[in-house]
């Protein structure tokens, strides 16, 4: 015998009953409980379940849906807060503050918790959609929470079989009227009155976060982003940012952003600006800035400690040889100056004489080691070049291999996340603190992101700027946050992406299919929808019996999402076609023209094998099932805008170069092309990084938008996920 819910007729758990239905939990329902009664719950077994909340606990630990209640202790934590937090639409008067909360929460979600729906999600949807008096429909068609009313919607698309009939049979035209919150603790009855918690079932863990820091306390984590300003931040960096942020959030920490300046020869403002904008654009809060140029003065002062102390010394052997020394383990003859010499050089380094440019300052560690990085690494180089920041009044600079561990340790970092491609240097990281005696400070791997087609090195980027081969950092081809945004990516998208993959130290190689597909899940519920014609060899259409004189209808941009607002759009007798769909119609065919009805194509005229016209006449009354081909359409007027259709390829030929393989021997020779077309006259109105819909073409966002009629609208192809994204 299948689990049954019996409650009261007047108020219908509809977040139960949904949750049972999009979950696959087979469930009777029995709705013969006196008024104001919570609903119960009763199982094969004799055993019952009492209120709304535990009854959804129970649904989730039994659907066939992925962590449905949540993937860890964490996530189940996160969904029975907003299973209490659901009863606040039921207050009139807080109806609209929980709508904003909602809203504010899902900016940077596509889901309330985590990265699958769960009964959290069931639950809020439930309680919007069975609001009292239909309050929530008249808020979805207003623009006051566009966040909640995509999420909204993108639930309903998913899984709108179960969701609508559901709501059909419980809600209907007034709404649900009252329903009751249910008793959170879950009461188990089977001839006693023993109350307990209802608890997952155990379940693997489904990828995504590890759940812990090592050794991290609630409030006492301290966090750094440390990005180099020698480039525009890019999809690798965001995932060391956005897991620094989930972490700091995580644990009730603190995040600090700190710029490690310490090489001027590739670093500007122009950099720090960009980041700081880019860290903005991924929602990242912090505590502060800072820069590890705050702390030169402190460095060179622990460099000569341990130059005093004999844990450093200074080097005048010549770069190649050095590194060849290094691979061999050969101890460099100048290991063993005195300290009286040492520091005689590390003061002509300071001074940048002629002397000093030849020295570096070494660390005294094992030129023995297995670890190459232990062979005694460079701490301090000489550099004439003025600082950004501070211009020229310093000749040296830390290298990052010196710096890091120092500033982490004085700024109070209690974890430093750093990608796995610096295993080996972790030793190295921690030996440099144990020898400058500071605090300690626990590293924490990731695995780099690495994405097909797609080069992340930021010297090879910066040869593409600088050669002409893109349009600047922000350039739709490169894999910087501002490039992939200005191609059509919500920032949402990049986010659930790459949280998606969590901390996990697994190097994985990644498609740029799997962001776009949930880019477009993010976009496709709420962009306007438009029509385009090619402008190549389109074909006029004369319906014999259209409309002798134009008129115009106001219809939705968006058919399902009413604050997309509304477009004019002209009938006339005369339309234009697409070439590739004038050339699929045969003559007699029943067609259907969108937005309109259907038409009847009598004639079709070429010249030389081209197809030039159509002849045809409306047939109103033809079934729009019954037609094969449904084809877009614009209206023969002047007020139709040009169109530049831009398609971008990967600047790579290969998904993955090789160790030692020359990027430059892998150019892809052809990377943008343009596409003339005509667009409807309502696109004259979009604005710059609008995103779009052309009906049957795909996804664009506006990149430039109209400025004057002999100046085409530039619209940049998104990609869907369901193709190359190229």
């Amino acid at each position: 015998m299948e689990p049954s819910v019996a409650f009261a007729a007047d108020s219908p758990p509809l977040s139960v009953i949904a949750a049972a239905r999009v979950a696959g939990v087979a469930l009777s329902t029995d709705p013969s409980l006196p008024s104001g009664s919570d609903p119960v719950l009763r199982l094969a077994s004799g055993e019952t379940l009492q209120g709304t909340n535990s009854l959804l606990r129970y649904i989730g630990q039994f659907a066939a849906l992925p962590n449905f209640y949540g993937q860890d202790a964490f996530e189940e934590e996160q969904i029975n807060k907003w299973l209490e937090f659901s009863s606040t639409f039921l207050s009139g008067s807080e109806f609209e503050n929980a709508c904003a909360h909602v809203d504010g929460h899902l900016t940077f979600r596509t889901l309330l918790v985590g990265f699958n729906l769960s009964i959290a999600d069931i639950a809020i949807w439930s309680a919007l959609a069975g609001s009292t008096g239909q309050r929530w429909e008249s808020l979805r068609k207003s623009k006051r929470y566009q966040n909640l009313v995509r999420w909204f919607n993108s639930i309903l698309t998913e899984h709108g079989d179960a969701l609508n009939e559901v709501t059909a049979a419980y809600v209907g035209k007034r709404g649900l009227g009252k329903f009751p919150a249910g008793n959170t603790k879950g009461i188990v009855s089977s001839g006693s009155s023993k109350e307990t918690n209802v608890r997952s079932l155990p379940k693997e863990n489904a990828g995504g976060f590890e759940v812990d820091l090592p050794g991290a306390k609630v409030g006492d984590v301290c966090l750094r982003f440390a990005p180099e300003p020698s480039g525009y931040l890019h999809i690798g960096h965001s995932k060391a940012a956005l897991l620094n942020k989930y972490f700091a959030e995580r644990y009730q920490g603190r995040l600090i952003i700190r710029f490690d300046d310490t090489n001027p020869s590739k670093e500007s403002n122009e950099f720090v600006d960009n980041l700081l904008k880019d860290i903005e654009t991924l929602g990242i809060k912090f505590e502060k800035v800072t820069y590890t140029s705050d702390y030169f003065e402190d460095l060179m002062k622990m460099a000569e400690k341990l130059i005093l102390e004999g844990k450093a010394y200074v080097d005048d052997t010549p770069r190649e040889q050095m590194q060849k020394e290094r691979m061999d383990g050969i101890e460099s003859r100048c290991r063993n100056n005195s300290v009286d010499v040492n520091l005689a050089l590390w003061k002509e380094m300071i001074a940048g004489s002629e002397r000093g440019l030849q020295c570096c300052v070494r660390g005294k560690l094992d030129m023995q080691d297995p670890n190459k990085s232990l062979r005694d690494p460079v701490y301090y180089r000489c550099n004439l070049v003025s600082h950004h920041r501070i211009g020229s009044k310093y000749k040296v600079y830390p290298t990052y291999d010196f710096a890091c561990p120092y500033v982490d340790s004085i700024e109070g970092i209690t974890h430093a996340l750093r990608s796995s491609e610096y295993h080996d240097r972790n030793a190295q990281y921690y030996r440099i603190l144990g020898d400058m005696g500071v605090r300690n400070v626990q590293i924490y791997e990731f695995s780099r992101l690495n994405m097909v087609y797609t080069l992340l090195s930021k010297r090879k980027l910066l040869w593409f700027v600088q050669n002409g081969k893109v349009d600047g950092w922000d350039d739709p081809r490169f894999p910087t946050v501002q490039g992939i945004v200005r191609r059509g990516l919500k920032v949402e998208a990049l986010v659930q992406f790459i949280l998606q993959q969590g901390a996990s130290k697994n190097l994985n190689l990644m498609e740029w299919d799997k962001l776009w597909t949930i880019n477009k899940k993010i976009i496709d519920p709420i962009c306007p929808r438009h029509t385009a014609v090619l402008e190549e060899r389109r074909v006029i259409l004369i319906l014999e019996n259209g409309p002798e004189k134009p008129f115009v209808r106001i219809v939705p941009r968006h058919k399902k999402y009413e604050p997309a607002g509304q477009k004019a759009t002209t009938y006339t007798k005369r339309i234009w076609l697409d070439y590739a769909d004038a050339s699929s119609i045969t003559e007699g065919e029943e067609v259907t023209l969108m937005d309109w009805g259907n038409a009847i194509v009598k004639e079709i005229k070429k010249e030389d094998g081209i197809i030039t016209q159509l002849v045809g006449v409306l047939h109103p009354e033809g079934s729009v099932k019954a037609t094969k081909l449904k084809l877009t359409w614009l209206p023969e007027i002047e007020e139709l805008v040009h169109l530049a259709l831009v398609e971008f390829d990967y600047l790579i030929k290969k998904k993955k170069l090789e160790e030692g393989e020359d990027f430059l021997d892998n150019l892809n020779p052809c990377t943008r092309w343009e596409i003339p077309a005509l667009g409807d006259a309502n696109m004259r109105n979009l604005k710059q990084g609008e995103v779009i819909q052309l009906e049957r073409k795909g996804y664009y966002r506006c990149d430039v938008p109209f400025l004057r009629p002999s100046k085409p609208i530039v619209l940049f192809a998104i990609p869907d996920g369901r193709q190359q994204a190229s």
